[in-house]
């Protein structure tokens, strides 16, 4: 499963696509090897945008041919894409690139290391706990739009978090003072044994929903929890 995730880095905003469920290759492909192509791959409107999709997924599957590689997730920086594949040898690779990227004229270099523990893909790709957080936040937002909400009218917002013991949990509820959250109720099931719904009333747009839960996660984590995502109802549905 691929997904999109932002990043800060020193040089900026760095956005990377992860494949979350491969480390079940991982003790058989040893080498890290990685593809540097001179394009934007985030801007829809530069030309053969559409050309350049299909030119990643044919190295994709050139590279994953015979289980030679596994494609691991990219990153855009700076007006290159990058490619990350973990392979099991580091033979023919360069090759096989060759013959999808010179033909199109990309300006392009690759380079193959041996990463026998996958640390860049575990420090430089894999999303942190906060990232997975946006990650399902961006999922939730994408619905909101898909309805025609405007993410900008402010409406109550339920935030879940999740403790390991009852104490923990109780403690940050007789304790809570974060602006604008108050609690709601208490959730027991399976998924969260000990867990709280706190309520906020906030706009759902990006930016105000990543300030929202950045705030929440920190105090979150200073009192041993889980943040575990949030939902809302459409507007029209909370007046009616």
């Amino acid at each position: 499963m691929r997904e999109i995730f932002n990043r800060l880095e020193d040089n900026g905003e760095v956005v990377i696509e992860v494949n979350v469920e491969v480390t079940d290759a991982k003790d058989m492909n040893p080498w890290l090897f990685s593809i540097f192509v001179k394009y934007d791959g985030l801007n829809e409107t530069q030309e053969g945008y559409e050309e350049f999709l299909e030119t990643k997924e044919s190295l994709i599957i050139a590279l994953e041919h015979q289980d030679r590689a596994k494609y691991v997730g990219s990153r855009v920086v700076d007006g290159w894409s990058e490619f990350y594949f973990y392979a099991y040898d580091s033979k023919k690779l360069d090759s096989i690139v060759s013959k999808i990227l010179t033909p199109s004229n990309y300006v392009y270099e690759s380079n193959v290391v041996r990463d026998t523990k996958w640390g860049f893909y575990e420090t430089q790709l894999f999303p942190t706990e906060l990232d997975f957080c946006h990650i399902q936040s961006a999922k939730i937002i994408f619905l909101l739009q898909e309805e025609d909400e405007d993410l900008s009218v402010e409406r109550d917002v339920e935030h879940y978090i999740s403790f390991e013991t009852p104490t923990q949990k109780n403690r940050f509820v007789n304790t809570l003072d974060i602006e604008g959250f108050t609690f709601k109720d208490e959730i027991s099931s399976e998924e969260f044994e000990h867990g709280i719904a706190l309520i906020k009333k906030h706009a759902v747009t990006e930016l105000e929903v990543k300030k929202v839960v950045e705030e929440l996660f920190v105090k979150v984590k200073q009192n041993n929890g889980y943040y575990e995502g949030w939902s809302t109802v459409l507007v029209d549905k909370e007046e009616s």
